[in-house]
């Protein structure tokens, strides 16, 4: 949380923008609000906007950089020997959990409907996976190679998405967890008892 005065003024000003843009994305559909209609309704410049976001499709996924921490921060801040996939899983579940609360409804079926916020997902998806696994690969108990690190990266992001979308999130997420552990397992031969637990 920012701790400054200035920088609490522009995390509230972050915010506001965001909630406006959310709000009249919502109400008037994503193609028919432009940038100069977010900052107008927010009462705001246009370039005030663009300081906080770097385009349109960014207002949407407001809360991209803080995903991305928080997957690194699983793996940096885990307890000592803790397991590396169990404390990935809660995240994902945690924020599956988020996603998927009935409020988060219209937002997804927006981005499910238009092709730029689709592609810019993917885009966001691949930045998160490769953030993930430079984390995994920097963590000198985990040893892992750069490929080993980026493959386990990449089937934790694409769990988040395939658990989001599912009829059954939590059993999703169940499926999927048994194949990354066994995905990590495999390239951990002489840790198995300890990694897997």
């Amino acid at each position: 949380m920012p701790t400054g005065r200035r920088e609490r003024k522009k995390a509230a000003t972050r915010q506001k923008i965001a909630e406006t843009a959310l709000r009249l994305f919502l109400e008037r559909g994503y193609d028919a609000v432009g940038i100069r209609d977010v900052a107008a309704e927010a009462d705001v410049a246009v370039t005030t906007v663009f300081s906080h976001f770097a385009s349109k499709e960014a207002l949407v996924f407001e809360q991209d950089q803080n995903f991305e921490q928080r997957l690194t921060q699983a793996v940096t801040s885990r307890a000592p020997h803790e397991p590396l996939i169990p404390a990935l899983r809660r995240e994902i579940q945690a924020q599956v959990r988020h996603c998927t609360a009935g409020r988060a409804a219209p937002l997804w079926r927006m981005i499910d409907e238009s092709p730029a916020l689709r592609e810019y997902e993917e885009s966001m998806r691949l930045r998160h996976a490769e953030s993930l696994a430079t984390a995994i690969a920097a963590d000198p108990d985990l040893a892992q190679t750069t490929t080993a690190s980026r493959t386990i990266a990449r089937f934790v992001i694409d769990a988040y998405s395939l658990a989001r979308e599912a009829a059954d999130p939590q059993t999703a997420i169940d499926e999927i967890f048994q194949m990354i552990e066994a995905a990590w397992a495999v390239t951990r031969p002489s840790r198995n008892s300890t990694d897997t637990a």
